[in-house]
């Protein structure tokens, strides 16, 4: 007989610590995604779904390498259900991507000149010193800074 198929999903063990501050941040990203943008230019209106989800995946990353409060296996586990992003994890752990807002801002083929985002331009090598990142709203993720 085939396996019957059910929607629920074991959590693994230390999912409870971690639950109410992922629940808090889907929350905001619901309020975030339901806002109106009423005369914001139309990159404005992503600007705080970026922000939510790159707090939601540091918040991730943080717990699991700077901190190891979690297990490999929640940790895994949060990346496949989506509670974070797996390749802004990815570029996190190398050098030089540290602090990394989004994975747009990196990709040469978004930007002009096929050069990468203003805000990944050091604050000391800036010629305007507040600038804010049009995909993400930035004001700068350079390691350097």
């Amino acid at each position: 007989m085939p396996k019957v198929k059910t929607n629920r999903v074991n959590y693994p063990e230390g999912w409870e610590l971690i639950e109410p501050t992922l629940r808090e941040l889907q929350a905001k990203m619901r309020e975030a995604e339901n806002d109106p943008h009423d005369g914001k230019r139309k990159c404005e209106a992503l600007w705080p779904i970026f922000k939510i989800a790159h707090q939601k995946s540091r918040y991730i990353f943080d717990l699991y390498h700077r901190r190891k409060d979690i297990s490999k296996e929640l940790y895994e586990f949060c990346l496949d259900q989506g509670y974070a992003d797996r390749n802004l994890i990815a570029k996190w752990k190398k050098p030089g991507y540290e602090r990394l807002c989004c994975l747009r801002c990196m990709q040469p083929r978004d930007h002009n000149f096929a050069t990468t985002c203003v805000c990944r331009v050091p604050k000391h090598l800036r010629e305007e010193k507040v600038i804010e990142c049009v995909h993400c709203g930035c004001r700068g993720c350079a390691s350097g800074d």
